[in-house]
C-alpha cells in the first residue's frame, strides 16, 4: 500500500512546550522559552517521517513530547485514536511499548553497569513478553537482527564501539515490535562509514518490521536518504512539510531554500535553492513578531514583520508558511 494511502498513526495538533526562565527579585519568572510553540503534523503507517533545523529549533523537545518524556505539553498528540497527553501514567504504561525513542548519545542511554543482555532482556520483563529460555533467545535473536554476535551481549557498554553501543539502543526499542520509533539524531555522533551501516539497518528494519518512524536530524542528506516525507522546523514552529522528491525540486521556504543551498552531497535535477543563511537565529525566549524568520529573510516585507504566516497547503503534500504565497 503506498505511505499516502495508509490510516494516520500519529497526528500532532497545535503541540506547544514552553519553559519558564527564573529572573527577577526571588526568582519570579518574567520570561519563558518557547521551545515548541503550536506545531501540528500527522505521521501515516509505515511512513518515515523526517524532522530538520538548526540545532536550538525545539527539534528534541517535540520528539520527547511526542514520547510523552515532557510534563506540562499544550496542545494534542493523537496515537492509535486516542489522545495521550491528558492520559495518565497507568494507562499510558501499556502504549509504550509501541511508542519508542533511540536517543543521539548512546553512551548516556545505557547503564554503564548493565550488561548487554540484561538492558535487552528488560523491555521483556517489564511488559511481562517472555521468560527463561523463550526471553534468552528473543535477546539473541535481537542482537543478530542489528548485526551484533551473540558475544556481544556478555559486554558492558565501555567494552562496546559507539557504533555498537548504538545498535544495543536500537536493538532494544525494536524489541517489542513498537507501532512508532522516534530516532532524535542517531547517527550525528557517529563516523561516516558507521552512519553508513545504520542508515541501511534503519532502512531495512523500517521495511521488515512496517515501523513508522519520526527521524530527527540536522543533516539534509540524511533525511533525504532515509525519510518519506519531511518537515523543516525553525524557532519553534513547522515552516514546511512536503514528500522528500517534492521539497528537494520545490523548495517553496526561504528557510528552506537555504538549508539546500548549503548541502554539499544530493544534488536533485532542476532544485531550486536560496541565497543562504545569514545571521543567527533569535533567542526562543524572544521570538521575533510575525515571521519568526522574517529578521533573517531577504526576502521579508512588511507584512512578514508584524503578521504570522498560517501553515497554508498547497497541494500534493506540500504545506509552507510564508506570506509569500
Amino acid at each position: 500500500m503506498p505511505i499516502a494511502d495508509s490510516p494516520v498513526l500519529l497526528s500532532a495538533e497545535d503541540v506547544a512546550k514552553y519553559y519558564p526562565l527564573p529572573g527577577g527579585l526571588f526568582g519570579a519568572t518574567r520570561r519563558t522559552v518557547r521551545a515548541v510553540d503550536g506545531v501540528s503534523f500527522s505521521i501515516r503507517q509505515g511512513e518515515t517521517f523526517g524532522l530538520v533545523g538548526e540545532s536550538g529549533c525545539g527539534k528534541s523537545t517535540l520528539c520527547r513530547a511526542v514520547a510523552r518524556l515532557e510534563s506540562g505539553v499544550g496542545g494534542r498528540i493523537i496515537f492509535k485514536g486516542q489522545e495521550i497527553l491528558t492520559l495518565p501514567p497507568s494507562e499510558m504504561r501499556p502504549l509504550r511499548r509501541d511508542i519508542q525513542m533511540v536517543f543521539q548519545d548512546p553512551k548516556a542511554s545505557l547503564h554503564p553497569l548493565q550488561r548487554v543482555r540484561e538492558a535487552l532482556a528488560e523491555p521483556f520483563r517489564i511488559h511481562g513478553v517472555a521468560h527463561g529460555k523463550a526471553l534468552q533467545q528473543q535477546v539473541t535473536d535481537l542482537l543478530r537482527r542489528v548485526g551484533l554476535r551473540a558475544e556481544h551481549g556478555d559486554r558492558l557498554p565501555k567494552q562496546l564501539s559507539g557504533g555498537q553501543r548504538q545498535l544495543v539502543c536500537i536493538a532494544r526499542a525494536i524489541a517489542l515490535r513498537p507501532k512508532l520509533v522516534i530516532f532524535d539524531e542517531p547517527v550525528s555522533s557517529l563516523d561516516a562509514s558507521v552512519q553508513s551501516q545504520i542508515l541501511n539497518l534503519l532502512q531495512d528494519l523500517q521495511q521488515d518490521l512496517g515501523l513508522a518512524c519520526l527521524f530527527v536530524s540536522h543533516n539534509l542528506n540524511v533525511v533525504d536518504y532515509l525519510c518519506d516525507t519531511i518537515a523543516v522546523m525553525y524557532l519553534g514552529k513547522i515552516v514546511e512539510i512536503a514528500p522528500k522528491a517534492e521539497l528537494a525540486q520545490n523548495p517553496l521556504h526561504p528557510y528552506t531554500q537555504a538549508l539546500l543551498a548549503s548541502v554539499l552531497k544530493v544534488e536533485h535535477k532542476g532544485r531550486k535553492t536560496g541565497p543562504g543563511i545569514s545571521g543567527e537565529m533569535p533567542s526562543a525566549a524572544n521570538p521575533p513578531p510575525g515571521c519568526r524568520f522574517h529578521t533573517r529573510c531577504l526576502f521579508a516585507f512588511d507584512r512578514c514583520r508584524v503578521e504570522e504566516p498560517a501553515l497554508q497547503d498547497k497541494g500534493q503534500g506540500h504545506l509552507v508558511s510564508c506570506h509569500l504565497y
